[in-house]
C-alpha cells in the first residue's frame, strides 16, 4: 500500500545533517527494514534517496536520506545543493547530530529551517557511544529547540522519535477542503459558465468543471452550465435567484458585467485556489502585480505538458494581459512540469497554473517553496480577475 501511494501524496520527511553522523541508520531504525546502505565510510550518501515507508497513523511517507551538508569539494558542493533543494520541498526535517554533539554545522541549519519555518526535531544519535552534554542541553532549551537523545543501532529512543515527528505533521497535511460545499445547500442553484473555444477539450469538460459539477449534485444542489452567450437568457428564464455563478476566466470580464451585483459571483480557477491551494496567499501574491517594474522577471509556471494553442493562456494571454495592465516590459518566463527551476528568487511573482493535474498538497507544497524563497505567488484565475479589476468581487464569496 505504502509503496503504491502517488508521490505527490506522501509527507516528505527529510533526515539532514554532516556526514556519517548516522542518517541512513536512523531511517532504518524508523523504518525496521535495511532500506538505507550504511557504512562507516563518511559520505556514503551521495545524493537525496527517497524510501517509502507507513508510518501510521499518518499514513504513507518518504523519508530523504540526504548527503551530509558538510560535504566538500566540486562533487560535494553539488551533493549539498541537492540536499537543500529537498529541504525546500519537505514537510518535516529531522536534523541529526552524533556523539559530537552540536556544531556550527547544525546551528547553521536549525537557523536556515526556522527562517523558512518547517517544523523540525533535533536528534542527539549515537547516545549508546556518549550522552548529550549539559551544553547542548542547555543550549536546546535556551532556544527552544526540540531535541531527542536516541541509538539507532540499539532501537533507543526511536519509537519516541516516531511520536514526535506525528506531532509535526502540518494541518495543510491533514486538513480535508471542499470545494464549494461548504457555500451551498440542497435545491439551490449554480450556475456554470463554460466558455467553448479552441482551448476546450474536444467532446469533454475540463477537470475542475466535471469536479464542480460533481460537488454540486453531491450536496443536492442544482448545477445550471451555459456558455457565456446565454447569461442574460438564463437569468430571465430562472425563477430562483443563483446561489453563485462560476465562470471560465478568460471570461471573468464579460461574465461579470451579465450577472447581478446581487449574485455571488466567482471563477472555476479562484475555488480551485482555496481549495487545492491557499486562497489568502495567492490574492496576496497578486497584489505584487501592482509593484512590477520593466525587467522584473515573472514565472508562469504549468504543472503539466499540453498542446500550445495560438493564444494559450499562460503563455500569451496572461503575459499580455499583464504587460497592458502594469504598462511595463517584463521579463516573463515559462516552466512545465513537476519542478520549480532553481533561481527562483530571481523572480518577483510566481503565476502557477490552476493546478487540476496536481493533488492539493503538491499544490501547497510548490506555494511553500515559494514562500520559503521569500517570493510573491498567485495563480491564473487570481491573476486574470486583478488585471482585468475584479478580483474583489470573485474573491467576496469567501469572505463573509
Amino acid at each position: 500500500m505504502s509503496s503504491k501511494a502517488p508521490r505527490s501524496e506522501r509527507l516528505k520527511i527529510a533526515i539532514i545533517g554532516r556526514r556519517n553522523v548516522g542518517k541512513s541508520s536512523l531511517i532504518n531504525a524508523i523504518t525496521n527494514q535495511e532500506i538505507a546502505i550504511v557504512s562507516d565510510t563518511p559520505g556514503t550518501t551521495t545524493d537525496p534517496v527517497g524510501k517509502h515507508y507507513e508510518l501510521l497513523p499518518v499514513g504513507p511517507v518518504t523519508f530523504y536520506d540526504t548527503a551530509g551538508l558538510d560535504d566538500t569539494g566540486q562533487v560535494g558542493e553539488k551533493r549539498t545543493d541537492a540536499t537543500k533543494k529537498i529541504i525546500y520541498r519537505s514537510d518535516i526535517a529531522v536534523i541529526v547530530t552524533d556523539e559530537s554533539g552540536l556544531t556550527d554545522y547544525e546551528k547553521n541549519i536549525i537557523s536556515k529551517i526556522e527562517s523558512i519555518k518547517i517544523p523540525y526535531i533535533l536528534v542527539f544519535n549515537k547516545n549508546d557511544l556518549k550522552n548529550i552534554s549539559k551544553k547542548d542541553r542547555k543550549y536546546c532549551d535556551e532556544n527552544n529547540i526540540d531535541f531527542i537523545s536516541v541509538s539507532s543501532k540499539k532501537n533507543e529512543n526511536i519509537k519516541e522519535l516516531k511520536e514526535s515527528i506525528i506531532s509535526m505533521v502540518p494541518e495543510y497535511f491533514k486538513k480535508e477542503s471542499v470545494i464549494i460545499g461548504d457555500l451551498i445547500r440542497g435545491g439551490d442553484f449554480v450556475v456554470l459558465v463554460v466558455p467553448i473555444d479552441l482551448a476546450a477539450p474536444k467532446g469533454r469538460l475540463i477537470l475542475p468543471q466535471v469536479q464542480v459539477i460533481r460537488e454540486i449534485l453531491d450536496h443536492d444542489a442544482v448545477a445550471v452550465t451555459v456558455k457565456e452567450r446565454e447569461i442574460e437568457q438564463v437569468f430571465r428564464k430562472l425563477k430562483k435567484k443563483p446561489k453563485l455563478v462560476i465562470t471560465d476566466s478568460q471570461v471573468v470580464l464579460k461574465v461579470s458585467g451579465d450577472v447581478p451585483k446581487t449574485v455571488p459571483f466567482t471563477t472555476f480557477s479562484t475555488v480551485f485556489a482555496r481549495y487545492k491551494g491557499d486562497l489568502d496567499v495567492l490574492v496576496e501574491g497578486a497584489k505584487e502585480v501592482d509593484s512590477l517594474k520593466t525587467g522584473d522577471r515573472v514565472l508562469i509556471a504549468e504543472a503539466c505538458s499540453h498542446h500550445i494553442q495560438s493564444d494559450d493562456i499562460g503563455r500569451v494571454k496572461i503575459p499580455r494581459w499583464l504587460m497592458q495592465y502594469t504598462g511595463k516590459k517584463l521579463d516573463i518566463n515559462v516552466v512545465s512540469g513537476y519542478d520549480f527551476p532553481d533561481n527562483l528568487e530571481e523572480y518577483k511573482l510566481v503565476i502557477h497554473c490552476g493546478a487540476c493535474m496536481l493533488t492539493g498538497l503538491e499544490m501547497k507544497r510548490r506555494i511553500k517553496m515559494c514562500q520559503r524563497r521569500g517570493v510573491p505567488v498567485s495563480n491564473y484565475g487570481v491573476i486574470i480577475s486583478k488585471v482585468h479589476g475584479v478580483l474583489e468581487r470573485v474573491i467576496k464569496p469567501f469572505y463573509k
